[in-house]
């Protein structure tokens, strides 16, 4: 599509080629294990190197540009030379993971001739924006030697919505989903055995896969729409958008180099997050103190100089936020209303379902102001109480000052979400002004 006219509104090139790259990112990240492996990809073309998690690490393993997967987790750094029991971090965090509908054991389902798979709800999805909509299955499948392997499939399946002439009053009294009666998805006709289509996709015998973690996506590629093609739609914008822009955040930081004692500049990634962060590679579990301490030791640390290092380092949580809705504006606070295009939000709360304090806020403005990019705040309307990050339980585990901030979204956890085209380039650069501290 041509956009009709020039427009202020129209997005710069820059920041078209960035909304781009993030479609990209999504298409090649259907899964948590997919992003977490997509990211790692993109860090190793800029010379990053992996750690193994199970070996030893010495003082030479931790310097420079490395990164560690776990699972559907990741974490990379890139630590200034030098590095050394005084040195802080500057971290960005994200997750990896979005409302999805999950694959049970024994999938196998049928009825009226119809081949179907048994799924279970993932996060809180908007149930409604799963029907009627052509959906991918991607995640990994553990084999019997011990092996694990990505798998992901074109469009198999599709929740088919009843009839407006079976359900007269579905316009009046609203659609009503049963999760255990209405969204199991269509396969095929007949008798089809969905694990012998991911098995077939994935290159292994079907008699080998003995556990998955497998979701739907959606099918349709991200797309640039608008007037000016000023919005991009896609699935997973929660919260792929985060993970995109510290990626390449980090991978700027690194290019750049480091000045003298400049902190040490991390990224991590974690599962989970829709279902409450409780596991090994969420951001409750143990992974990202795991390796912070780790590179402490390596670089001849004690538990002393870790927590005087801890205490003086900085986590900025990023994880996509509403923007102010134009069909349901009483739902927002009534002053402070985030809109799309007018930069990241500092996500702010009361009971503390966000982390941000006010010396949180003045470190995000002096990031956003060498940056150049403009900030706005997101505080809930009183009588709705927001949902959480991954930010509360870092600053919890680690006791650092933590941030929360994150990109405008419309239609948040639907299948298909929506933001701004010029949004993810501005929340890249002040993750990387961020990150040098």
């Amino acid at each position: 599509m041509t956009p009709y006219s020039a427009s202020a509104s129209a997005p710069s090139p820059r920041a078209r080629a960035t909304a781009l790259d993030l479609g990209d990112f999504v298409t090649a990240s259907p899964s948590s294990f997919h992003a977490a492996r997509e990211a790692a990809r993109r860090l190793e073309e800029a010379d990053f190197t992996e750690l193994d998690e199970t070996a030893p690490w010495e003082a030479a393993d931790v310097a420079g540009d490395r990164y560690v997967l776990r699972d559907g987790s990741l974490i990379a750094w890139s630590a200034p030379e030098g590095a050394d029991p005084a040195s802080t971090w500057r971290i960005v965090g994200s997750h990896t993971d979005s409302p999805a509908l999950k694959l049970k054991p024994n999938p196998d389902l049928g009825g009226e001739g119809f081949a179907q798979v048994g799924v279970e709800v993932y996060g809180g999805p908007l149930l409604n924006s799963w029907l009627d909509r052509e959906l991918r299955l991607a995640g990994r499948l553990a084999l019997a030697d011990g092996r694990t392997v990505l798998v992901s499939t074109g469009p198999v399946l599709r929740v088919p919505q009843l009839a407006v002439h079976l359900d007269r009053a579905v316009n009046k009294d609203g659609l009503q989903l049963d999760p255990q009666r209405h969204l199991q998805p269509v396969l095929g006709l007949g008798s089809v055995d969905v694990m012998e289509l991911l098995a077939a996709e994935a290159g292994v015998p079907a008699h080998d896969i003995v556990g998955f973690d497998v979701v739907t996506v959606d099918a349709q590629a991200p797309a640039l729409f608008g007037a000016h093609e000023e919005f991009l739609a896609s699935g997973r914008l929660d919260n792929l958008t985060s993970v995109h822009a510290e990626v390449e955040a980090l991978i700027s930081v690194a290019a750049a180099g480091h000045d003298e004692g400049a902190p040490i500049a991390l990224m991590v990634a974690n599962d989970h997050e829709e279902v409450g962060s409780a596991s090994r590679s969420g951001a409750a579990g143990p992974f990202l103190e795991d390796v912070l301490v780790r590179m402490h030791a390596a670089v001849g640390g004690d538990e002393a100089s870790r927590r005087r290092a801890f205490a003086s380092s900085m986590v900025l949580s990023a994880d996509a936020g509403h923007a102010a809705h134009p069909n349901y504006p009483e739902r927002h606070d009534p002053v402070t209303r985030p809109r799309l295009a007018e930069g990241p939000m500092l996500k702010i709360n009361a009971q503390q379902r966000y982390a941000t304090d006010a010396v949180g806020i003045a470190a995000f403005a002096a990031a956003c102001d060498r940056a150049g990019v403009p900030y706005q705040h997101f505080v809930s309307h009183n009588a709705m109480p927001c949902g959480s990050t991954i930010g509360p339980i870092t600053a919890t585990r680690l006791g650092m000052t933590t941030i929360d901030v994150g990109l405008t979204l419309l239609s948040m956890h639907s299948a298909r979400e929506m933001c701004a085209v010029t949004d993810p380039l501005l929340l890249q650069q002040a993750c990387a002004a961020f990150l040098r501290g």
